[in-house]
C-alpha cells in the first residue's frame, strides 16, 4: 500500500511593513507615502530601501497511484493574496484536529482595508481592470467609506465574485468543480427576520428546483460592528434538518445531531410533532435582534424516501432523508468583510448520507440493524459486516435518489472530478489548497483517485470560516427573562412565502440581475429589447444595453442574459455587435485552446482563431461548417474530455451508475449564466437569423445554460407575434427558473403583453430648455459624430429608365476625411415632405409645427412613501420643431407595427374604421399580408381610416427613429481628403405586385433630388475587413455587378495614386463587373482609361438583359478565368473580394469553391480549408447588401417560401 503524505504549509502572515510599496497610490498615499490607515512612519522616498528578492519556491505534490507530479506554486504567492495561518507548527502538524469555531477576530479600518486592496485587486484582474482607473477610483471610494463609518460594502458584482472565489477556495470540500456555476443571491436590502426567512425560502425552491440540484449560497449583511453586537445570523446549522429529541433512557428519537439545537428551538416556544422525521423551524436573528423561529412549510422541502434495488425490507427500515444539503452556520470572510449569515449548497454526495448520516454511531446507527437483515454475521469484525453492510446502504441511497430524479454524485465520480480540478487548478493558476484528511471519502479510500494524491493545504481569502454556534454567542437584551417569541399559523407562513408586501418583495426579486443585450441595424432589435427590459423590470434588476455599450468582460458574471439580435448582410453580426462577438469567439477559442493543451493532444488539427470561427458561422453554411470548424478542437485521444457534444444537464451530469462510471460536465466560463436568444431576420436571405443562432450556439459551448431553444422572427411573416410570443415564454421560464411566484408584480408584468406602453397622458410636448442646431440634435439623438457636407455634383450614370437609376454624387466636407476605401459613409436622410405633410395634417394637440418643442415622457419612480411622478425629456428625440421630428427623426415610411396600429384604432370615432385595424392586430397572417401587399406608409394608413387623429406628442414616442442609410464610398483620401464620392441605385417600385401605388427608397430618392450646394449630414462606418492590402504589388480580383461597383471606384484611384508615389510595380487587378445591358455599364470611360495606363489588368463585363447576346452573369467570367484566379489566390498572396447582395455573394463563393477544386486539384475538405486558411489571412472579403425585395417576383418568392417555412416547422402565423 502507498504510503501517502499530507502536505501541510504552514506560513506565517508578517504584518504589513511601513515601506512596502505594492499598494496602488491613493491621493493620500501619494502625498503622504503610508496606507490611508496606518500609523507607520512616512516613507522616504530618498533611501533605498534594503531589497530582499523572493524566488518562489514549488512544492512538488506526487500523485502514488500513476506516478505523476505536479507543482504547486499558489502557496508561495500568498502575500499576493489574503491569507491565514493553519495550526501546525515545525514541531506538529494539526490537519487533523476540526478547527475550533470562533466569532473571528476584531478588525480595525487598516486591516479590512488591506484585505480589501487585495480583494478588489483579485476582482479587477479577473475582468482585466487591474490598476485601471475604475479600479484605483474603486479602491479611493472603499477608502472613503471606512474613514465614514468603519466599514464599507461590496458591490454585488464583486460579492459574487468573491463567493465563488471562496468555494473555490474550501479546502475540505471535493465538488469544487463547480465552482463557477454558483447563483448567488444578494440580500443587502433584508433587514428583519422575517425578511430573512422569506429569502431563504427562496433559496430552498431555487436550489431545489424539482431535484436537479442548483447550487447557489443566499447572503445577507456583514458586521458592521467590532463586537458583532449587531450581526445577522442563521441559527440552523442547515436549513433543513431533522429535529433529535433526548428520551427519558438516554436514547435519541431523530437525530442525534441536532439534540442541542432541537432545544434551543423548543426553548424559543416551538412545539414539536415529536417524531423520528420532524423538519426544524428556521431559527434567525436580524442585527443583533432576538432570535425568531419560522416553520419552513413542508411543500418546499424535497425528502427522499429509503429502498433498496434488490431487499425489499430495505424499505421498511422507514429511512429518508431530504434532497438539499444547505450549510447555513459558517461566515463569508471576503475583502475583509464578515458576512455572518450565509447559507450554501452543492448537491449530497451519496457517502455524506449512507455513511456518516445514516451509520456513524453518533448518528442514526443503521449499520447493524442492516447486517442483521442480511443475514450477516455481526460477532466476529473478520467477517468484514460492516463494510459489507455499509456497501448496500450506500447502493439503497444512491438508488432513491436516482429513483426519484435528485441529483446526487458517487464518492468515485466525484473523486474523479475532484482530481480534474486539481489539474485545471495547477493548469490556471498553480495551486488548489486541499485538506486531504476531507477530501478522501469516507469509504473504499484507497480505491478512489484522491487517495493516492499528495496535497498542500494552506488557506488564503476569500473564505468560508466555521463560528461558534450562535445560541452560544448571542447577546440577550434581556437577561433573566424568557425571550420573546412569535408564532406564526400556517395560513400567515404561506402569506409570508407570497411576499405579501408588494414593495418588499419588489426589492427581494430584484436582486435577480437580468440583462438585455440587443444589436441592430434597422433600431427594430432596440425597439424589442427596451420592451423585453420594461417587461422584465416589473420583477427583476433589468438593464438594457447596446452590444457596443456593454463591457464584455462582465458577462462571466451575469445571471440571466437575454439577447435580441439581428444579422447583417450575409450572415454577419450588425456593426454595434462585432466586438461583442469577436469577445465571444476569443472565449470559446482560448476555452478551447486550454482543453487542448490540457489534454495534450498533439495530433488535432489546429484551432481555428476567432477570425476564422466568426468569418466561417457568417459565410458558410451555419449548422454545418459551426459544427465543422469546432469539432476540429476534439481530441483524437480516447476518453479525451474535450467533446463538442450536447451539454449536459446538471441531473445528468451527476447521476452516475452504480458500478461507478459517470460523465464529468464541461465547466465553462459561462457556466453560471443562464441564457436565451431572439433573432431577427428575413428569410429572404440565405443565412436567415444567422448571427442570433451563431450567439446561442457559442453561449452554450461556453458553459451557458439555455432557458429556451433560440426563437427566430422572421419579418417576411409573423415577426411581431413572434416576438410577442418568445417575450411571454422567456418570462415565464426565467420566473420559474429563479422561483418567483405568483404576485402582484408578475400580473402587472404579464399586462404589459397587451397594453400600449404609453398613453395620452404619459407623454406631451413641453417647452424646451434650449432648442439646439439640427446638426446637434441629429448628433444627440443618433450618438453619431456627423460631418456637414455640401453636394458639389449630382449626375445620372448609365442610362435612366423608369425603375432602374444609378446616381453619382460628389460630396465636399467641411473638414479634412479620414477613411479609408471600402468604408461606408452612413446618410442622415429626410422623409418626403408630401409625406410629412399629410401625417401633419392629421395630427391633434399641436398648433404650430414650426416651433420648437420638447418631447417629454412621465416617469413613475416607486418608493417607501408612495408612487413620484415626473416629466423628463425623451432620450430619444431633441427639442426640435414638430415638422423636424417627423422628417428627420422618424420612420413614417415602414408600415407601421401591430402595437402602433393598436392605438390607432383608439383613435379612431368610426366603429368600422377601428374593427378594420383590429381585425390586422388581431390577425397575424391578414397583418403580414397587408403589410407587404401594400407596404403603405403612414400617411396611406392614416387615409384609409379618415377619422383616425392620432395624438402628436404619443404618436411621436410611438413611432421608431428614422434610421441611417449606409453606401460604399467610391474615392479615396489620397486623391483629395475633403470629398466623398457615392454610388446610388435609386430605389422605385410598386407595390401589390407591381400594380400599386408608386414608393420611393427614403435616402437614395433624397439623394438623388439633392441640387449643388445642398447641404446634408453624414458620417464615416469603419469597414476595416473589406480594406486594400497595403503591399500594392499584391493581385486583387473584385468582383460586383451593378451599384456593387462602388467600393472598387475608390479602389481602383487609390491604387492609381499609389503607384505615383510608389517605386513598387503595382500588381495587378482583375475586375468582374455584371449589368443589365451596355448601357448600364458604370464607369464605362473611366475603366477604359485606366485599362490603357496598366492599373486595372482586365475589366470584364457579364450582361443578363442585353438584346441579341446570351445572358451571362459575373460567375459565368469567374469560371472562364478560373485558372488565372487559382494561380493569383494559392500562389501569388492574392485577395478576392465581392461586393452585392447576399444571394449573389453566395453563388460567387459556391462558383470559386469548384473554381479552386478543378485548377488547384484539391478535395473538397481541401477547398474547404483553403477558403478558411484565406478568410483566416484577411483575403477573403465580403461587403454584403439586402436583396432588393419590392420587385414582384422576389416579393411573391419570399413570402411564400417564409409561409412554407413556417407551415414545415409546425409554427401557427395565426
Amino acid at each position: 500500500m502507498s504510503k501517502i503524505f499530507n502536505c501541510c504549509v504552514k506560513k506565517e502572515v508578517s504584518k504589513m511593513e511601513s515601506d512596502k510599496t505594492d499598494f496602488i497610490e491613493t491621493p493620500e498615499l501619494k502625498q503622504n507615502g503610508v496606507c490611508p490607515f496606518s500609523c507607520d512612519k512616512v516613507l522616504d522616498k530618498h533611501v533605498k530601501p534594503n531589497l530582499k528578492i523572493k524566488v518562489p519556491q514549488p512544492l512538488k505534490l506526487k500523485n502514488h497511484l500513476v506516478g505523476e507530479e505536479n507543482y504547486d506554486n499558489l502557496h508561495s504567492h500568498l502575500e499576493d493574496v489574503t491569507s491565514f495561518s493553519t495550526k501546525c507548527s515545525e514541531a506538529m502538524c494539526q490537519s487533523s484536529i476540526m478547527d475550533t469555531p470562533s466569532r473571528g477576530d476584531a478588525r480595525t479600518t487598516d486591516e479590512i482595508y488591506r484585505d480589501a486592496k487585495s480583494f478588489l485587486h483579485e476582482y479587477f484582474s479577473s475582468i482585466r481592470r487591474q490598476n485601471s482607473e475604475a479600479h484605483i477610483s474603486r479602491l479611493q471610494e472603499v477608502e472613503r467609506e471606512l474613514r465614514a463609518s468603519g466599514t464599507y460594502n461590496l458591490k454585488t458584482c464583486e460579492l459574487v465574485f468573491g463567493a465563488k472565489l471562496a468555494w473555490r477556495n474550501s479546502t475540505r470540500c471535493i465538488g469544487r468543480i463547480q465552482w463557477k456555476k454558483l447563483q448567488v443571491f444578494h440580500c443587502q436590502e433584508v433587514s428583519t427576520a422575517r425578511g430573512m426567512f422569506e429569502a431563504l425560502c427562496d433559496h430552498i425552491k431555487y436550489a431545489t428546483n424539482r431535484g436537479n440540484i442548483r447550487s447557489a449560497i443566499t447572503i445577507f449583511r456583514q458586521r458592521t460592528d467590532a463586537a458583532g453586537a449587531h450581526d445577522y445570523r442563521v441559527w440552523n446549522p442547515q436549513l433543513i434538518s431533522y429535529a433529535g429529541y433526548r428520551e427519558p433512557d438516554g436514547t435519541v428519537l431523530g437525530d442525534p445531531a441536532r439534540v442541542e439545537f432541537t432545544e434551543v428551538c423548543m426553548k424559543l416556544g416551538w412545539k414539536p410533532p415529536r417524531t423520528a422525521w420532524d423538519i426544524l423551524p428556521i431559527v434567525v436573528s436580524a442585527d443583533g435582534k432576538e432570535p425568531e423561529y419560522f416553520e419552513l412549510p413542508r411543500e418546499i422541502i424535497m425528502e427522499v424516501h429509503m429502498e433498496h434495488p434488490n431487499y425489499p425490507w430495505f424499505r421498511d427500515l422507514g429511512l429518508r432523508w431530504y434532497a438539499l444539503p444547505a450549510v447555513s452556520n459558517m461566515r463569508l470572510d471576503c475583502g475583509g468583510l464578515q458576512f455572518t449569515a450565509t447559507a450554501f449548497n452543492g448537491w449530497y454526495m451519496g457517502t455524506e448520507i449512507a455513511c456518516r448520516n445514516f451509520c456513524d454511531a453518533n448518528r442514526l446507527d443503521i449499520l447493524e440493524s442492516v447486517a442483521m437483515k442480511m443475514g450477516l454475521d455481526t460477532n466476529s469484525y473478520v467477517s468484514l459486516w460492516k463494510d459489507k453492510a455499509l456497501v448496500e446502504v450506500n447502493i439503497a441511497v444512491l438508488h432513491s435518489f436516482h429513483r426519484d430524479n435528485v441529483s446526487i454524485v458517487d464518492h468515485h465520480s466525484a473523486s474523479e472530478q475532484f482530481m480534474k480540478h486539481l489539474d485545471n487548478e495547477s493548469r490556471s493558476r498553480g495551486g488548489c489548497p486541499s485538506d486531504w484528511i476531507w477530501i478522501v471519502p469516507p469509504m473504499s479510500s484507497s480505491l478512489t483517485a484522491v487517495f493516492h494524491q499528495e496535497m498542500a493545504l494552506y488557506y488564503i481569502k476569500p473564505s468560508y470560516d466555521y463560528q461558534e454556534p450562535a445560541w452560544k454567542t448571542h447577546q440577550w437584551k434581556t437577561e433573566g427573562e424568557k425571550p420573546r417569541h412569535r408564532k406564526f399559523h400556517f395560513k400567515q407562513i404561506a402569506r409570508a412565502v407570497k411576499f405579501t408586501s408588494k414593495l418588499f418583495s419588489q426589492a427581494l426579486s430584484k436582486r435577480i440581475k437580468a440583462t438585455i443585450l440587443y444589436a441592430t441595424e434597422t433600431g427594430k432589435s432596440e425597439q424589442y429589447a427596451k420592451e423585453l427590459g420594461t417587461i422584465f423590470g416589473h420583477v427583476f434588476n433589468a438593464q438594457v444595453f447596446c452590444m457596443s455599450d456593454y463591457d464584455f468582460f462582465s458577462i462571466e458574471h451575469e445571471t440571466l442574459l437575454l439577447i435580441v439580435t439581428s444579422t447583417f448582410g450575409n450572415g454577419e453580426p450588425p456593426a454595434n455587435g462585432v466586438d461583442f462577438a469577436n469577445h465571444l469567439y476569443q472565449m470559446l477559442y482560448s476555452e478551447r485552446k486550454n482543453q487542448d493543451e490540457q489534454n495534450d493532444s498533439a495530433g488535432i488539427s489546429k484551432l481555428p482563431t476567432p477570425k476564422t470561427l466568426m468569418r466561417t458561422t457568417s459565410i458558410m453554411t451555419p449548422s454545418i461548417e459551426y459544427k465543422r470548424q469546432l469539432s476540429r478542437m476534439e481530441s483524437s485521444k480516447v476518453g479525451s474530455f474535450v467533446e463538442f457534444k450536447r451539454q449536459l444537464t446538471r441531473l445528468e451530469s451527476n447521476k452516475s451508475s452504480i458500478a461507478g462510471t459517470s460523465s464529468v460536465e464541461n465547466i465553462g466560463p459561462l457556466s453560471n449564466v443562464c441564457y436565451s436568444v431572439f433573432a431577427l431576420g428575413s428569410s429572404a436571405y440565405p443565412k436567415f437569423c444567422n448571427f442570433g443562432k451563431t450567439i446561442d450556439r457559442v453561449l452554450e459551448d461556453l458553459g451557458g445554460e439555455r432557458l429556451l431553444d433560440v426563437s427566430c422572427g422572421d419579418e417576411m411573416c409573423g415577426l411581431e407575434q413572434q416576438f410577442r410570443t418568445w417575450a411571454s415564454d422567456i418570462f415565464h421560464v426565467a420566473c420559474e427558473t429563479f422561483c418567483l411566484d405568483e404576485n402582484d408584480m408578475i400580473k402587472d408584468a404579464k399586462k404589459e403583453f397587451s397594453k400600449i406602453p404609453l398613453t395620452e397622458e404619459t407623454v406631451r410636448f413641453g417647452r424646451p430648455d434650449n432648442v439646439p442646431t439640427i446638426k446637434t440634435a441629429l448628433e444627440n439623438a443618433f450618438k453619431k459624430q456627423l460631418i456637414s457636407c455640401t453636394v458639389k455634383e449630382n449626375k445620372n450614370l448609365g442610362d435612366v429608365t423608369a425603375d432602374r437609376t444609378t446616381v453619382f454624387l460628389d460630396l465636399e466636407a467641411n473638414v479634412k476625411l479620414k477613411y479609408e476605401p471600402g468604408d461606408h459613409v452612413g446618410v442622415m436622410a429626410c422623409n418626403r415632405k408630401e409625406i410629412v405633410d399629410e401625417v401633419l395634417n392629421r395630427l391633434k394637440g399641436i398648433d404650430n409645427y414650426d416651433k420648437p418643442l420638447q418631447l417629454q415622457l412621465m416617469k413613475e419612480t416607486l418608493t417607501p412613501t408612495g408612487a413620484i411622478k415626473t416629466w423628463e425629456k425623451h432620450e430619444r428625440i431633441p427639442a426640435v420643431t414638430v415638422r423636424d421630428i417627423f422628417t428627420r427623426f422618424l420612420d413614417i415610411t415602414t408600415p407601421p407595427s401591430t402595437k402602433l396600429l393598436k392605438y390607432l384604432a383608439t383613435a379612431c370615432t368610426d366603429q368600422n374604421e377601428a374593427e378594420y385595424l383590429r381585425i390586422l392586430i388581431e390577425d397575424s397572417t391578414k397583418y403580414d399580408d397587408w403589410r407587404h401587399h401594400y407596404y403603405p406608409h403612414l400617411a396611406e394608413v392614416l387615409a384609409a381610416v379618415p377619422t383616425c387623429r392620432p395624438h402628436a406628442a404619443l404618436l411621436a414616442a410611438l413611432l421608431p427613429p428614422l434610421q441611417p442609410r449606409f453606401y460604399s464610398i467610391s474615392s479615396t483620401p489620397l486623391v483629395d481628403p475633403t470629398r466623398i464620392h457615392v454610388t446610388v441605385a435609386v430605389v422605385v417600385y410598386k407595390t401589390q405586385n407591381g400594380e400599386g401605388a408608386t414608393h420611393y427608397g427614403v435616402c437614395s430618392t433624397y439623394l438623388q433630388n439633392l441640387t449643388p450646394n445642398s447641404e446634408l449630414f453624414v458620417f464615416i462606418r469603419r469597414a476595416p475587413s473589406f480594406y486594400m492590402p497595403q503591399d500594392i504589388s499584391v493581385p486583387l480580383i473584385l468582383v460586383g455587378p451593378g451599384s456593387g461597383i462602388a467600393p472598387f471606384r475608390g479602389f481602383w484611384h487609390h491604387r492609381r495614386m499609389q503607384a505615383k508615389s510608389s517605386t513598387q510595380k503595382p500588381g495587378p487587378i482583375l475586375l468582374f463587373f455584371g449589368a443589365r445591358n451596355r448601357g448600364m455599364d458604370l464607369y464605362k470611360d473611366e475603366k477604359q482609361k485606366l485599362l490603357q495606363r496598366g492599373i486595372l489588368s482586365k475589366s470584364l463585363l457579364a450582361l443578363s438583359r442585353e438584346k441579341g447576346e446570351s445572358k451571362k452573369h459575373v460567375q459565368a467570367l469567374l469560371e472562364d478565368e478560373g485558372e488565372h484566379i487559382t494561380r493569383m489566390l494559392t500562389s501569388e498572396g492574392g485577395h478576392f473580394y465581392v461586393c452585392g447582395d447576399c444571394k449573389m455573394a453566395e453563388e460567387v463563393q459556391h462558383k470559386l469553391k469548384a473554381i479552386i477544386k478543378v485548377h488547384a486539384n484539391y478535395t473538397d475538405e481541401e477547398v474547404e480549408d483553403f477558403l478558411l486558411s484565406l478568410m483566416d489571412e484577411n483575403r477573403y472579403h465580403e461587403d454584403i447588401f439586402g436583396i432588393t425585395l419590392r420587385t414582384s417576383i422576389v416579393h411573391n418568392t419570399s413570402r411564400e417560401t417564409a409561409k412554407r417555412t413556417r407551415l414545415e416547422s409546425g409554427q401557427s402565423i395565426t
